[in-house]
């Protein structure tokens, strides 16, 4: 039986794809025999964005220092292995089927959700796989996510926090920020990325309340460009490194977050190890050249096309301060429930033109619907059928693919791109 049979059986035993709970999951793994009390050392990663490329500079870092690494990410772009990367790689289709079968025989039936017994499924591999840490990012919010069953925890990271799964975090930012920073942990250091002051007020309550060292940055840690590179201080003193190989400024925060983590818990690699690391990190869908495949032929030659899988406000906003300067055509398609207007309002100061195009499969905005909200904020902006459409009626020099990573996981797939 292959892993997508089983996949799309796993849909089937919960009526609601999302239902954040802890019960569930808590559940399986005691009848699994506690697979995530046995896991490496983990590092837990919360916030609205930034969480997947913390995630992969926390990898690059340590496995350029020797370490073996494991991960848990969600959602995948291609492949549902992308999701579990055991210390040796991307989990094989033979070993995600055995343990997709063991949890589905254990479950017996009955009601758990994907995100639930998939989340299980790899805390079940990595107790079964030698690594030296554990690297896990939160599905969604932090406090009921299925992934906060982890109690022993070496540290958390809070990425950054803006508005988005309103209709399950709340729809402000404090609100959110006490969501987030449910994975902080009693006596455990806690690390925070520059954040609203209303939000950073209750992360800090919450590690307060737990007696949680919290280090946050712009206090405990610096991070600033400097000429073709930036530099980084905390209390172990200054280093001069590399931007990262990740496109865009943002991705300095996300670098620095990480590294001051590794640092303060006496775990980061030496200096060169990360800068090697900095020049190698990968993280697919985030400002991701598209280099090769049939979608860039439909372009004229030279065209730069890139992708980019953030999908509300707060991404929008880095997303344009890292294209600054330039005139692109955006080729968008958005999930329902997506502030659509609010992100190509934020994004208009780079857009030469919008190309609107729905997602397969998915539940999203309607195209006519979305070139309408474009007009509204003085953009350029005509639907189409699909993205092969939209691409060949692009004329800009760059072109930008963007507004929802289900999009971008079937642009790489089109591309022949997938993920390693």
């Amino acid at each position: 039986m292959s892993s997508d049979t089983l996949l799309a059986r796993l849909h089937t035993f919960h009526p609601k794809l999302i239902d954040l709970s802890l019960g569930r999951t808590e559940r399986l793994l005691a009848a699994l025999g506690s697979p995530h009390l046995k896991l490496p050392p983990v590092l837990h990663v919360a916030g609205t964005n930034g969480k997947g490329s913390t995630v992969a500079h926390l990898r690059a870092m340590l496995e350029a220092g020797g370490k073996r690494v494991q991960t848990y990410t969600s959602p995948h772009l291609v492949r549902f292995h992308e999701r579990i990367r055991l210390s040796g790689g991307l989990i094989s289709e033979a070993r995600l089927v055995d343990i997709l079968t063991r949890c589905e025989a254990v479950n017996a039936g009955q009601p758990i959700t994907f995100f639930e017994i998939t989340t299980v499924a790899g805390f079940l591999a990595f107790a079964e796989d030698e690594a030296d840490y554990c690297i896990v990012e939160v599905g969604l919010g932090g406090r009921y996510d299925s992934t906060n069953v982890l109690e022993r925890k070496l540290a958390t990271l809070i990425t950054p926090i803006g508005l988005d799964h309103q209709n399950f975090l709340g729809d402000s930012l404090a609100g959110i920020a006490g969501e987030k920073a449910g994975i902080i942990r009693p006596g455990t250091p806690a690390f925070s990325a520059a954040q609203a002051p209303e939000a950073l007020a209750v992360i800090e309550a919450e590690a307060a309340g737990a007696d949680a060292p919290l280090k946050v940055a712009g206090r405990d840690w610096k991070a600033a460009a400097d000429g073709d590179g930036w530099t980084f201080a905390d209390a172990a003193g200054e280093l001069r490194l590399p931007v990262p190989a990740l496109a865009g400024a943002h991705q300095i925060g996300n670098a620095a977050l990480a590294l001051a983590a590794l640092r303060s818990l006496g775990i980061a690699p030496s200096q060169d190890r990360i800068e090697a690391a900095l020049k190698t990190v990968t993280w697919p869908a985030r400002l991701q050249p598209i280099i090769r495949g049939p979608l860039l032929d439909l372009l004229a030659t030279g065209t730069r096309l890139w992708l980019d899988g953030g999908h509300n406000p707060h991404a929008a906003e880095a997303l344009a301060q890292a294209l600054a300067g330039r005139k692109l055509d955006l080729v968008v398609g958005m999930l329902e429930g997506k502030d659509a207007a609010e992100y190509l309002r934020l994004m208009a100061p780079v857009t030469a033109s919008v190309k609107t195009v729905p997602i397969d499969g998915e539940a999203c905005h309607d195209p006519e619907n979305l070139a309408e909200l474009a007009r509204r904020v003085g953009l350029k902006a005509q639907a189409f059928p699909e993205v092969q459409s939209a691409l060949s009626a692009c004329s800009a020099d760059e072109v930008l693919i963007c507004g929802s990573l289900y999009l971008a996981g079937q642009v790489l797939n089109a591309s022949g791109m997938i993920p390693e």
